[in-house]
């Protein structure tokens, strides 16, 4: 569903987006990526940098906001990843209807867009925060799930078929508690919000590889959640900096003190693989419920009270393997 087909990214030139179209290009053999985004200078300088690719690149600027744009860049589509979104949890807080207007309406902007142009496969990108959330991202994001999921339903003759990918956080990139860590490490004073605080971490490599696992096996209406580590945030600040003080300042609008991938109301309906979990609809009008999709990927049904927090994970990073972490992943990122 890569080779010799027509790929559109929303949100392209982000964290994801860029790593996730590097991906591609290196290796698979797409016919076209199409990067949309809003960010000119952000698509000036990935272009630079894929410049070998150029045949293979189209770079639209644009916003999910904008139906008629999102039209425009869907035709002739064969799969699309929407990455676009706002995601900072303190400004979404402050600034609730802009939320509202990229990462609702822009979804379903999205998906109005696909079934027009009849686009095969969507795959939407989520966020451990849409789990049970309690501030305004979480809540926009689960509303965007929601509508990915329902949109099998309308998808009719044409067999569209939507899915998403729901992962924690990559630790470094935008909107990551670390550039603020590190900052702070170069004055010996690391701030944190609470000591009990935990956060699951993935990196851009492995949610790229959880994407591709969804292209290739998505039947319409799951949610894929990875198995991944979680850590203590005071370990990511020793990690960090041995020395440096660690000053409590207490929890700011919209934090949890754990994250969630899976909440208690979803384990009915999730269904556990060697290294990730789906969870399926269970929506009377789904052939692929959960007794279905059982029979044809396997896989264990998770028991009804099962859970999967920061907290609760049996996979926890110590101070060690963080700092082996970082020192891969802090040279992907640009702090300035």
């Amino acid at each position: 569903m890569i080779n010799n087909k027509v790929i559109l990214v929303t949100g392209g030139t982000g964290s994801f987006g860029s790593v996730f179209v590097e991906y591609l290009l290196k290796n698979y053999n797409p016919k076209k990526i199409l990067i949309f985004s809003r960010d000119e200078q952000k698509q000036f300088l990935m272009e630079k940098k894929l410049f070998k690719y150029k045949k293979k690149l189209r770079f639209l600027i644009g916003d999910v906001r904008d139906l008629n744009r999102v039209e425009f860049a869907t035709k002739n589509v064969d799969l699309v990843i929407h990455a676009a979104a706002m995601k900072h949890v303190l400004i979404a807080e402050y600034n609730p209807f802009e939320v509202v207007k990229t990462n609702i309406i822009g979804a379903q902007n999205v998906i109005d867009a696909c079934l027009k142009n009849n686009v095969k496969k969507i795959v939407a990108l989520s966020t451990d925060k849409a789990s049970s959330p309690v501030n305004i991202y979480g809540a926009s994001k689960l509303t965007s799930d929601k509508l990915f999921i329902a949109a099998n339903n309308y998808a009719g003759k044409n067999k569209n078929i939507f899915s998403v990918v729901r992962y924690g956080n990559v630790l470094g990139s935008k909107g990551s508690i670390l550039p603020l860590f590190l900052k702070g490490a170069k004055k010996n004073l690391i701030t944190i919000t609470d000591r009990r605080m935990t956060r699951f971490n993935i990196t851009l490599n492995e949610s790229v590889n959880l994407v591709i696992r969804a292209i290739n096996t998505m039947v319409g209406g799951e949610i894929y959640v990875p198995k991944i580590p979680s850590f203590k945030v005071t370990d990511l600040a020793k990690a960090i900096s041995s020395v440096s003080k660690i000053k409590i300042i207490g929890i700011k609008p919209g934090e949890k003190i754990h994250e969630e991938l899976i909440s208690i109301h979803e384990s009915k309906n999730t269904i556990e693989f060697k290294n990730h979990f789906v969870i399926v609809s269970n929506s009377e009008f789904f052939f692929w419920n959960k007794s279905n999709y059982l029979k044809k990927f396997g896989g264990k049904s998770c028991r009804d009270n099962f859970s999967y927090n920061s907290d609760n994970n049996k996979n926890k990073l110590t101070i060690s393997s963080l700092k082996k972490i970082l020192n891969q992943e802090i040279k992907k990122f640009d702090y300035k």
